[in-house]
């Protein structure tokens, strides 16, 4: 059983969060479908190739920006892919009130705001990211995608140190396409770097048991 030294961190507070707008909880997730989250979709481009690539995998992708938001949904709606569900809503709040624990094969956090000037801000110095850890099932994974290494840096060392995370570090190949973002960095010939992080064995938080309660 994983021995967690996050239970010293300052614990997130799912109960101080208010229900999303226009909020819903897809039917996928209340059935056996292998299921996997995309947190800041942006215009959909993984999100949409993931779905296409993946017909065994239910993909629900948000995105919080509402320009970027209505792109994606547009080019979801065309293609009508059965197995995307796209998501306008802060991706903290849905994911708190709409996914029981264990839920998750795949988190995908591709390219976010590195938050250089607001380090708490980032994924894994965030308390939010231990609730994220209890939507996560047994080997399931996070991937995180970045071209800011010293971003990749951080992050690597808070999964292994602080989330006790496995974790493989590569550099994106250079014919990755997989966001718009990805496309742009690489074709400047910037280096990109991806996590991978797998939730072992016998891991615990503090959610692992908590659910929204009933209004």
């Amino acid at each position: 059983m994983t021995t967690l030294s996050h239970r010293h961190c300052r614990a997130f507070l799912p109960e101080k969060l208010f229900l999303p707008r226009d909020f819903f909880i897809p039917e996928v997730v209340a059935t056996k479908a292998t299921l996997a989250l995309e947190i800041g979709a942006g215009r959909g481009k993984h999100a949409l190739s993931f779905a296409i690539a993946h017909s065994d995998c239910h993909l629900i992708a948000i995105e919080r920006t509402k320009n970027k938001f209505m792109a994606f949904e547009k080019s979801a709606l065309q293609q009508l892919l059965p197995n995307l569900t796209a998501i306008h809503a802060d991706a903290i709040a849905w994911t708190v009130f709409a996914l029981p624990p264990k839920r998750l094969s795949r988190i995908f956090i591709l390219y976010p705001n590195p938050e250089q000037h607001n380090p708490n801000q980032q994924w894994l110095n965030m308390p939010f990211f231990e609730f994220l850890l209890s939507r996560l099932q047994t080997g399931g994974e996070i991937v995180l995608a970045s071209n800011i290494e010293a971003y990749i840096d951080n992050s690597e060392t808070q999964a292994r140190d602080v989330w006790q995370l496995k974790v493989e570090r590569a550099r994106v190949p250079d014919s990755s396409q997989r966001t718009h973002f990805e496309v742009k960095y690489l074709a400047r010939g910037e280096a990109c770097w991806q996590l991978t992080m797998i939730k072992p064995n016998g891991y615990q938080t503090r959610f692992d048991d908590w659910l929204p309660k009933e209004s």
